[in-house]
């Protein structure tokens, strides 16, 4: 899967973003509210590669995406069937330089409107640390509704989390 938006371009990553994508996950910042702690120069490579092999959605493999402005990776998109029919969950980081400048809900609200209208997917949904803000009104903008919030459900990072479920269907789109 590989498109462009106004300002962007969405592709499977290359060997050669691994330093940009190293930049977003070497921030503790932007990991504090996802499942796994910042990349090291350590596991870099290891972590990186995993990304290289996810280039393709299937019903067993996850997709990842490089967010492109630039010639810069600047975002990460994943996407996973969730095992009921037709239904994605996706997954996004961006790196915090490019804060408030509205490339995060260009490149979710490009990703969403491809997996309904060439991918022909039902539902999209996300799950997200009820903390992340920045990450529901990303959702919230692109017309993700909130359907659910679960207290303390989550164990992780040494502590109990709540959850946020977001979903939508393409009758949401706007």
């Amino acid at each position: 899967m590989k498109f462009k938006t106004e300002r962007l371009t969405i592709r499977p990553y290359q060997s050669e973003d691994m330093h940009d994508v190293f930049h977003i996950y070497n921030d503790e910042d932007t990991c504090r509210y996802l499942l796994h702690d910042k990349w090291t120069y350590e596991d870099m490579q290891d972590k990186f590669n995993e990304k290289l092999k996810n280039n393709k959605l299937t019903k067993d493999t996850p997709l990842s995406l490089a967010v492109v402005n630039d010639n810069k990776v600047i975002g990460d998109l994943s996407v996973w069937y969730t095992g009921m029919k037709d239904t994605v969950e996706i997954g996004y980081s961006f790196t915090g330089e490019i804060s408030g400048k509205g490339y995060a809900t260009e490149a979710v609200s490009g990703l969403v409107r491809k997996l309904f209208n060439e991918w022909d997917v039902h539902r999209i949904q996300a799950n997200l640390d009820a903390r992340n803000k920045a990450s529901q009104k990303l959702c919230e903008r692109i017309g993700m509704r909130k359907e659910a919030h679960f207290i303390q459900d989550f164990w992780n990072k040494g502590e109990w989390t709540d959850s946020i479920i977001y979903g939508m269907l393409l009758s949401d789109l706007h």
